[in-house]
């Protein structure tokens, strides 16, 4: 049986054989990447700014075509109820869509509109609590640009439990806001100012994205080339053993005529 596997026409095959399967195995794996990035969310045409107030209500969630559009506003920061955001980066998202962590914060500032109501703005980022930047706020009435995102959760009774500083919030949550700045009319949602005054870094973010559509084609693509790979295991396992036992039984004939001639 050895001697029929390691033969030069079988040697032959081994090699077509394992040729074969590697290539199939990553054309299917290729034709699975694609299908799999078709369904990552992907950057869509980005609208011009409009006026914030059209966007963000009051006791109203933000719809998903609201979300990271560019905005606009004018009013005048509330220097008195402005918070830093402990353990930030000067990224709004990392990938995947988590809130991003890091060491710093953003300055967190509300914006009072001539009805009364506001809207937090994250002007910048610093490193450091006590830098003269944060405290800063601009007085007067101010024109804000930047882009519109969604509340987003709160931990807030954890982190009061750890010692939290007075001052300061884990995230930029309209829930939290409400009762942190009681008796004020607080818009869902918060702007990320485009440019960031002296001092402060700009935060990043990222223009709208939708949801892809998964190319489910690629997929039978991927299923197609893994059932050619068995398709030639099984045709191999065949043709060996057709040979195997061809070889077998042509020895078995043989011996006969060596018993005579003995």
């Amino acid at each position: 049986m050895l001697r029929t596997l390691f033969s030069p026409r079988l040697l032959g095959l081994h090699a077509l054989v394992v040729g074969v399967l590697i290539a199939f195995s990553l054309l299917g794996r290729w034709q699975l990447g694609v299908f799999e990035d078709s369904g990552k969310p992907e950057a869509t045409s980005d609208p011009a700014p409009v006026a914030v107030t059209g966007l963000a209500q009051v006791g109203v969630q933000l719809g998903n075509d609201a979300v990271r559009r560019q905005v606009s506003a004018e009013g005048v920061y509330d220097a008195r109820r402005q918070l830093l955001v402990a353990d930030r980066k000067p990224d709004v998202d990392q990938p995947g869509g988590n809130v991003s962590r890091g060491e710093g914060y953003w300055v967190l500032t509300p914006l009072r509109f001539e009805d009364g109501t506001m809207i937090p703005v994250v002007r910048g980022w610093v490193a450091k609590a006590d830098d003269p930047a944060a405290v800063a706020v601009p007085a007067g009435r101010v024109a804000v640009s930047g882009r519109l995102q969604a509340s987003q959760g709160t931990d807030s009774v954890q982190r009061r439990a750890e010692g939290v500083p007075e001052g300061q919030v884990q995230t930029v949550s309209t829930a939290e806001l409400i009762n942190i700045w009681r008796g004020e009319k607080v818009r869902n949602g918060f702007v990320v100012a485009q440019d960031a005054p002296a001092g402060l870094t700009a935060v990043k973010t990222a223009p709208p994205l939708q949801g892809g559509t998964l190319t489910w084609r690629n997929l039978a693509y991927a299923v197609n080339w893994w059932i050619f790979a068995m398709f030639a295991v099984f045709m191999w396992f065949h043709f060996v053993r057709d040979a195997v036992r061809s070889d077998r039984e042509r020895d078995q004939s043989k011996s006969p005529e060596l018993v005579l001639e003995g």
